[in-house]
């Protein structure tokens, strides 16, 4: 069968969230599905999904419908039923910790505030697992952090975004191809 990468974008479902902050990893994979013509019309383990060869790599990119906080339960069914090293799990999220227009590639570790991503480790049991952060920014200040997170883009800020998205998206196909520290080398600036 040959290797198999798993690209798993988080965020929430509904048309309530597109546009929001916490749905930039949603948006990495309708880029890397528009780009590479892998159409997301799957439904099965929680999710959207959609299979596909990227540049000679089979490829599955993955969009959990299972609200955030349990996108976990999503990608450990998709995880055990394809019986997938871990390394092979690539999973992209938004950070708060980074500023908007920055990405940030990683081999593996914690979760940070990411609620997502607790969950994802939380199922797993396991955290190595290389992940590409895509920076929203802090929250302004008495913004309560959820009511950030779920706030939409300005049209200035969603043009810095779709860049970050781009680069992301090109990271994350960089780890199928060449593995994480080549990845992190080009876009971790």
């Amino acid at each position: 069968m040959g290797d198999v990468y798993l690209l798993v974008g988080l965020g929430n479902p509904g048309t309530k969230f597109v546009n929001t902050r916490h749905n930039v990893g949603f948006d990495a994979i309708d880029y890397i599905s528009a780009k590479y013509n892998i159409k997301l019309s799957k439904i099965g383990f929680k999710a959207v999904y959609g299979e596909g060869d990227i540049e000679g790599v089979r490829t599955i990119l993955v969009k959990p419908q299972t609200f955030m906080n349990l996108s976990g339960e999503s990608v450990r069914e998709i995880v055990d039923w394809y019986k997938l090293p871990i390394e092979r799990l690539i999973v992209i999220y938004d950070d708060i910790d980074l500023e908007p227009g920055r990405i940030r590639v990683r081999p593996k570790g914690s979760s940070g505030t990411h609620n997502g991503m607790k969950s994802i480790i939380y199922q797993l049991q396991d955290d190595r697992f290389p992940r590409v952060r895509i920076g929203i920014g802090r929250a302004p200040e008495k913004w309560d952090l959820a009511d950030y997170v779920l706030s939409k883009f300005s049209k200035e800020d969603r043009q810095i975004i779709d860049q970050s998205i781009e680069k992301a998206a090109q990271a994350a196909v960089m780890i199928t191809q060449s593995g994480p520290e080549k990845a992190m080398n080009n876009f971790n600036k």
